[in-house]
């Protein structure tokens, strides 16, 4: 198991929000990842809530703009992980030329086209590599695992809870993309990762996902309406409709007057963990 390394600590609502790096087998460099123990952990093993970021965000954001999620994760005893959206420094040319593709864009696919094959494998890293790292450095239960994220790391949760059902029981979102295959940002992070067979793009797209695969249990999806990326890039209507025509139960909640940022996050992230931990916590 690779060692972890620990960058810096701080203790946070009784217990300690800690950043760290490693190198990843998975993404074949240095990847980081933050984690926040909440005081139950001292005690006994806890449930683990992955959050998945938007582009350009890294590690941080979320532990930092999300409203104090420290305080939720404390109170209801769950350990929060949020990894960074990409490899960095990988060398790959043109890699950081564009904020919606290459670095702080791994869209939580795995690629399959040169030269990204071989770093951007950013599905199997959060669904294998991270949670077999977590499991082995702290005091958390694999077997109770739920995951969440906005925007593209929205996509990424969705997908990644889908595929995986057995390993996730719980799924939510904040303004997800989630049908990339219908999206300039999707159309353009899946033909660069993943070539132009869009065949091999359904297994990243929720709303061609659910179709196939559903969920074990109901989706919850908060989207704000003066989101200015909604109408264009993240087509809640097209899941919604997927949904529907399975009978997957789906809780889309349209937000007025809220936008596409972290403030619209803070302000509703409570009901995501309450969310989380009336599965996790069962």
């Amino acid at each position: 198991m690779a060692s972890l390394n620990l960058i810096s600590e701080y203790k946070s609502f009784g217990g300690k929000l800690g950043f760290y790096s490693h190198h990843s087998s998975t993404c074949n460099g240095e990847m980081r990842f933050a984690v926040y123990q909440p005081p139950q952990a001292t005690q006994k093993p806890v449930p683990i809530l992955y959050f998945l970021s938007g582009l350009t965000c890294t590690e941080e954001n979320f532990m930092a703009k999300a409203g104090g999620v420290q305080r939720f994760a404390a109170e209801y005893g769950l350990i929060l992980v949020a990894p960074d959206t990409s490899p960095r420094n990988t060398g790959i040319t043109g890699e950081d030329d564009d904020w919606d593709f290459g670095t702080g864009a791994g869209f939580y696919v795995d690629a399959t086209e040169e030269p990204w094959r071989q770093h951007y494998q950013m599905y199997s890293y959060v669904v294998q590599e991270l949670p077999a790292l977590i499991t082995a450095n702290f005091p958390a239960q694999p077997e109770k695992q739920g995951i969440f994220g906005h925007s593209m790391g929205g996509h990424g949760a969705l997908v990644c809870a889908m595929r995986n059902p057995e390993l996730y029981k719980s799924v939510s979102a904040f303004a997800p993309i989630t049908a990339p295959m219908r999206c300039p940002w999707g159309q353009k992070a899946f033909s660069g990762y993943l070539g132009n067979n869009q065949e091999s793009w359904r297994a990243y797209d929720a709303s061609e996902l659910v179709k196939k695969v559903g969920y074990h249990s109901p989706i919850l999806i908060d989207q704000g309406i003066a989101d200015k990326f909604l109408a264009e890039q993240l087509l809640p209507e097209v899941f919604e409709q997927a949904c529907a025509d399975i009978n997957q139960p789906l809780n889309l909640r349209y937000q007025e007057g809220y936008d596409h940022s972290y403030y619209f996050i803070a302000s509703f992230i409570e009901d995501h963990i309450r969310h989380h931990a009336i599965a996790l916590l069962k």
